[in-house]
């Protein structure tokens, strides 16, 4: 059996993103369901901006957004090889949502689309360059899909309770 190349292996974690925010690479899926709009856009492009800031649990739909917006950019540096990562004032105050339009909701979702647009890119070109940077891009991935599965969760509560 031949040893996997670490482009073989980069490609994978970016097919493993692409299920997260766009939808299973495959007819198959790694771990959502095979549904075409299983993933972050999918279905935030069926939440509305009074959805996204009403809060279930300790935070809403909007702050998860940015709160892994945030994340993944500090990803980004750190998988670059910036070892200053975001301190606890950031990292608190990535939760932090101020008021919300329609307008500002979808400002919300073009920077998450952005952000794993530049993500994607980033782990293409410097996960394999370190074994931290790979740790790092792994990381990330099983971060952006714990908040996919939070998300999802705010989601099915909502619908319950209307």
């Amino acid at each position: 059996m031949a040893d996997l190349t670490l482009q073989q292996v980069t490609d994978q974690l970016t097919a493993i993103l692409e299920e997260a925010f766009e939808h299973p690479p495959k007819p198959w899926s790694y771990f959502t369901d095979p549904s075409p709009d299983a993933g972050y856009f999918g279905i935030l492009a069926k939440v509305t901006a009074i959805e996204a800031k009403r809060s279930i649990g300790s935070n809403s739909i909007a702050a998860q957004v940015k709160h892994i917006i945030f994340s993944m950019k500090a990803s980004m540096a750190f998988i670059e090889g910036n070892p200053n990562s975001p301190g606890p004032d950031q990292w608190q105050e990535s939760w932090q949502v101020a008021e919300l339009t329609e307008a500002t909701w979808k400002q919300l979702q073009d920077g998450l689309r952005n952000a794993y647009y530049a993500l994607r890119d980033n782990i293409q070109s410097h996960a394999a360059l370190r074994p931290e940077a790979m740790g790092a891009a792994m990381g990330t991935i099983a971060h952006v899909a714990y908040h996919l599965g939070a998300i999802k969760q705010k989601i099915a509560i909502r619908n319950e309770t209307i």
